[in-house]
């Protein structure tokens, strides 16, 4: 949606008119890649990092629980691009 600056981004069942726009934008493989890994590894939802404050009472283990993730996802998107680009 935010690259069609449209209400909907292509029809879901049209996975080349997907590729197309993200091709556009500069998207590649590795790309795509380091977002689903992101994606698995970023910061705690919302709700999560409420709990964990009424658990601990503690803004330091809140804080240490949303960056902890992250920053393992992002050191993962690192290594990731670097080896990929020793391959290719």
């Amino acid at each position: 949606m935010s690259y069609m600056s449209a209400n909907s981004l292509v029809d879901l069942g049209d996975t080349f008119a997907i590729k197309e726009i993200l091709v556009a934008n500069g998207w590649s493989l590795i790309t795509g890649i380091n977002v689903m890994l992101f994606t698995l590894l970023h910061f705690p939802c919302s709700t999560t990092l409420i709990s964990v404050y009424k658990e601990t009472k503690s803004l330091k283990w809140t804080l240490l629980s949303f960056a902890l993730p992250t920053l393992c996802g992002v050191i993962l998107c690192i290594i990731t691009n670097g080896v990929w680009n020793l391959i290719f």
